[in-house]
């Protein structure tokens, strides 16, 4: 049999390197409905018969019963007629992502290790706080992007994640916390950072579609003001991103020296400093009210000194970026080449940067005890997969 290609770009340090991965329709031949625009659900029922006119009914009730209600089968529907619902049941799903282990830290922060339908696996994180809840999602299963200090990066680029396999972690944690039907107030759910597995700017078409979803009143109803995007730098992408999605901005930033910056981001040798910097101070709808977040992995005797943080403070305000950095405390991981600064450089780092009016707040770990802090992302689907691996290895 042929399997169907399409092509993913994969970054080099020079172009990107096409890639091609296998396209895996649903093992039942039925249509997921998830990820699917208003009018991607009418068309695709007019494609399977139904008339025009019935065809915009009917997915305008769809639609509510996906994403006001929670609701995964057209059973329940009860403004569909009884004797059309196995119709739709025989031709589409609206399903979950497969959880194939959920754990809970003792901070309270959730990990599920998830399943795709083609049997990827990939991860995803919820963190409660007392005035919020966010949930941390993937865009790709694996990454390519390399980042020497994030275990992440270790992984294999398997797959871009589909709209509907986004779009499905912000309905699985919503089940999860019960937090059906839809409201705009009271939810635990309050949040959303584009951080988990993968570089959401080369999935970028998916990214998009799966967060208007998400940002749709009639949809999910979650405000773009509560949805971050977080890119190592993808420059190319960065106005784009503003102007069709419209999120905040978070960058992956580490290191404002070149030859530092190389060897943790790699992608740095494609899209330097300078040219990041200069896509942030024209990212579309940034200003004091909405932040650029600086992203800063504290590295002990690499990132870390006081000159490190009067030159980030430098080039803050060579650009006039509207900004604040999250100085994260680097999270141990097996093998990692790195160990973290001691609490009294991150604080003595913090101040420098606060001194020149800049936010500089130290982010608290969450989930360390399950894997599931920043940059840890990866040894649950690694522990998982290597016994299926061993199972089917050759004698």
């Amino acid at each position: 049999m042929t399997v169907a290609t399409a092509l993913m770009p994969i970054p080099g340090l020079i172009d990107p390197v096409p890639v091609a991965r296998p396209l895996a329709p649903r093992a039942d031949g039925r249509v997921e409905l998830i990820g699917m625009s208003k009018d991607a659900i009418r068309n695709a029922l007019e494609t399977e018969g139904l008339e025009a006119k019935q065809a915009k009914l009917r997915a305008k009730q769809l639609w509510h019963w996906i994403y006001n209600r929670g609701v995964s089968d057209f059973a329940a529907m009860t403004d569909i007629a009884k004797v059309q619902q196995p119709w739709f049941a025989e031709r589409f799903v609206i399903s979950r992502p497969e959880v194939i282990e959920a754990q809970v830290s003792s901070d309270g922060t959730r990990k599920w290790l998830l399943r795709t339908h083609d049997g990827n696996d990939y991860e995803m994180v919820f963190i409660p706080d007392a005035d919020r809840g966010t949930l941390c999602v993937s865009s790709q299963v694996g990454c390519t992007l390399n980042c020497t200090f994030c275990h992440t990066g270790t992984m294999r680029l398997v797959r871009n994640l589909e709209s509907s396999e986004i779009v499905g972690q912000v309905m699985l944690a919503r089940d999860a916390l019960s937090e059906w039907p839809s409201r705009p107030e009271g939810r635990m759910l309050t949040n959303i950072v584009m951080m988990g597995m993968g570089e959401p700017l080369y999935n970028f078409n998916n990214v998009r579609d799966a967060l208007k979803i998400v940002m749709d009143g009639d949809g999910l109803g979650l405000s773009k003001r509560r949805i971050t995007l977080s890119t190592s730098g993808v420059v190319p992408m960065m106005a784009r991103a503003g102007a069709e999605i419209g999120v905040n901005l978070a960058v992956s930033l580490h290191s404002v020296r070149k030859e530092i910056r190389d060897e943790i981001v790699p992608l740095n040798r494609k899209y330097g400093i300078e040219q990041l910097l200069e896509a942030c101070a024209a990212y579309p709808g940034a200003n004091n009210a909405r932040r650029i977040t600086f992203e800063y992995v504290m590295l002990k005797d690499k990132n870390d000194s006081d000159a490190d943080a009067r030159e980030l403070v430098r080039l803050i305000r060579k650009y006039d970026l509207p900004a604040k950095v999250n100085l994260i405390p680097f999270n141990p991981w097996p093998g990692a080449a790195y160990e973290c600064s001691a609490p009294e450089r991150i604080r003595a780092f913090s101040n420098i940067v606060f001194e020149a009016g800049i936010s500089a707040p130290v982010r608290t770990p969450r989930g360390r005890d399950i894997d599931a802090a920043c940059g840890q992302l990866k040894t649950a689907s690694e522990r998982q997969r290597k016994p299926r691996e061993a199972v089917v290895a050759p004698a």
